[in-house]
């Protein structure tokens, strides 16, 4: 497959995170977000194996966030980054305004989606720096369309990511793994994905969703750390462009040690903000983003104090943790710059 030019991640979000980011600390807060999750349906055209929100939010799959609320949400946040999962955003009637106008507020979004309704959406949405689509990659043709329980979905993702990128979008893949990967099929479809010029592949391990019947298809830990040094083998991706930053690969490798920030990607859905975070709702929604803050809350929740949290290694909770980490340590912190990794701010979901 002949190689495109890949879209470059535009600068200035390294510059305005970055500012915002020692910004906040120079004013004594310790925590904020980096990253608004929003969630304006929970509704989605696809039942994948291993995705809880369809379950977990059954009595309100009917319900839509406003454009107003939507909007509202970002701006009680603040964060410069915006990504938007659901469910499957593209099926919001009025996902092309959520953008938009995000996009002119120069928010960057990151819209995550399965592809199927991509094109459909392209025609109301224009490219813009500070526009990037997300898709959802799981493998190759067969192990892709597997886990999502759909035969043909693989097809049609690839020809909206080549439709999306041959009109100027930027575009970047995202990958959830559970038992039973597959490390060369894998490694087949991250190479082909960099040779169509996607910005990079985002990777993370499922969360053990706790309304999900196949509880054994989840990873421990441990089980985690084993798969991904087999699937970021570096003498296998080599050539591969890969999203996240390269601390946070290297906590999936096992070689780095961090305690959750997940407060830093607060997520909004249609019943208010999730709390305590993305993964986790052991306390409901809340209609005060505040709450998400506390120091008492994350007294409780995090890998040793909860025992929910003690598999999770989602890049919604440790990717910005990686950033944070590396606030005092400048090595770390001239590797982020050096890689753009400021660019991501652990963008994305699983």
């Amino acid at each position: 497959m002949p190689q495109t030019k890949r879209a470059k991640r535009p600068f200035e979000l390294t510059a305005r995170l970055a500012f915002y980011i020692f910004k906040n600390r120079a004013r004594g807060r310790k925590r904020f977000p980096l990253v608004t999750m929003l969630e304006p349906l929970e509704m989605c055209n696809l039942a994948c194996i291993g995705c809880g929100r369809i379950r977990e939010y059954k009595p309100v799959l009917d319900k839509m966030m406003s454009v107003e609320e939507a909007l509202a949400a970002c701006d009680a946040s603040g964060a410069p980054i915006v990504s938007i999962a659901g469910g499957e955003p593209t099926i919001h009637p009025k996902i092309d305004e959520i953008v938009n106008a995000l996009v002119a507020q120069k928010r960057f979004v990151y819209c995550c989606t399965n592809g199927i309704l991509l094109e459909r959406v392209l025609q109301e949405v224009p490219p813009s720096k500070y526009l990037c689509w997300v898709v959802h990659m799981d493998g190759m043709e067969r192990r892709h369309d597997e886990s999502v329980a759909r035969k043909g979905v693989f097809k049609i993702a690839v020809k909206s990511i080549q439709s999306a990128l041959d009109k100027g979008y930027r575009v970047c893949s995202n990958t959830t793994l559970f038992h039973g990967c597959d490390a060369d099929d894998l490694h087949q479809m991250f190479t082909m994905l960099t040779e169509m010029g996607v910005e990079g592949c985002m990777v993370s391990p499922g969360y053990d969703f706790k309304d999900i019947p196949a509880q054994e298809m989840f990873l421990s830990r441990r089980e985690s750390i084993e798969v991904f040094r087999k699937v970021l083998d570096k003498k296998k991706t080599r050539q591969v462009r890969f999203y996240n930053n390269p601390l946070y690969l290297d906590f999936l490798r096992g070689a780095r040690e961090y305690q959750c920030t997940a407060w830093s990607n607060p997520t909004y859905t249609v019943m208010g903000w999730r709390k305590p975070c993305y993964p986790l709702a052991a306390e409901g929604h809340t209609k005060e983003i505040k709450e998400l803050f506390d120091a008492s809350l994350w007294d409780k929740y995090g890998p040793g104090r909860d025992p929910r949290c003690a598999n999770c290694m989602m890049h919604c909770g440790f990717e910005s943790a990686t950033i944070f980490g590396a606030l005092g340590r400048p090595k770390d912190w001239v590797t982020l710059i050096k890689e753009g990794a400021l660019q991501k701010g652990g963008v994305g979901a699983s």
